[in-house]
């Protein structure tokens, strides 16, 4: 597994296996069992995926060792708060059943109970310090944020003293949300691509199509390797055996810059929510 290097040094493998709408219990612990048997080293669950414990249960029954998992978890909207958070933080580690993360994010920047007068600014603020806690305790490994926005990430560099390593947003053909992603980058920030396939809208689009069969590829490893060579880290979710396989092989073969161009404009696939407008 090739990985790249976040801002703190810490390596983070190019590719990781989602698990959100896996449902705890045997389904999401046969998937992870399944991804890190075939060679995923990476895996990302969150608080309200409610399923840290089958989670941590296939990493603690795989034959590889902790050090060898990039393990990822997210604060949920009713945890923005510095003490709600640091309680939050252990309370994750005990249901994974593990000393640490190896990255841990504040999981949407705005949620619907802080709007008023802007209670988003000073939740994030509290969360994002007991983050930093956290991270120099070594209960943590690297810390970042989901679903940020340029003015989201303006208001935490505010009182952060830890710069975000990771942004995780919807990343996909057709959603390559070039302002976000430079801005990003400027300030070392990588950004990791949930919903890589475009929450499965990119199987219907003709030109994904029209390239899985000049490259010998399935539409998903079309998608996959847009990711890749656009600089993201794609966490691609399945719970079929096969899927979960084949969404690895993605490193034996190259797009064309023309054809990145393409899949950066084609129509008609998810798009991005927008943070300031979620109902939860």
């Amino acid at each position: 597994m090739e990985n790249y290097t976040l801002s703190n040094g810490v390596q983070i493998p190019k590719i990781g296996f989602g698990t959100w709408q896996i449902p705890d219990g045997t389904e999401v612990y046969n998937s992870v069992s399944h991804a890190l048997k075939v060679g995923y080293t990476h895996v990302d669950t969150a608080q309200i995926y409610r399923n840290e414990e089958g989670v941590g249960r296939a990493i603690a029954d795989s034959e590889l060792a902790r050090e060898k998992i990039f393990l990822t978890t997210k604060i949920w909207n009713d945890k923005h708060d510095y003490e709600l958070a640091k309680a939050s933080i252990d309370e994750s580690l005990e249901k994974l059943s593990v000393d640490y993360v190896d990255l841990l994010l504040i999981h949407w920047p705005n949620p619907i109970a802080l709007r008023e007068k802007d209670a988003w600014k000073a939740g994030n603020a509290g969360a994002w310090k007991a983050m930093e806690e956290a991270y120099k305790l070594g209960k943590v490994r690297a810390i970042g944020v989901s679903n940020f926005m340029i003015h989201h990430l303006e208001a935490l560099f505010e009182t952060a003293e830890i710069k975000p390593h990771v942004n995780q947003v919807l990343l996909a053909p057709g959603c390559p949300q070039e302002e976000l992603v430079s801005f990003c980058r400027q300030h070392g920030i990588l950004l990791e691509a949930y919903s890589p396939l475009g929450t499965g809208s990119i199987f219907d689009n003709p030109i994904a199509q029209e390239l899985a069969q000049k490259y010998g590829k399935s539409i998903a490893q079309i998608a996959l390797r847009w990711s890749l060579q656009k600089g993201f880290l794609p966490l691609p979710k399945s719970v079929t055996p096969k899927n979960i396989e084949d969404n690895l092989q993605i490193f034996d073969f190259e797009l064309s810059t023309e054809d990145i161009a393409r899949l950066d404009k084609v129509e008609g696939v998810s798009q991005q929510k927008n943070p300031d407008q979620v109902s939860f």
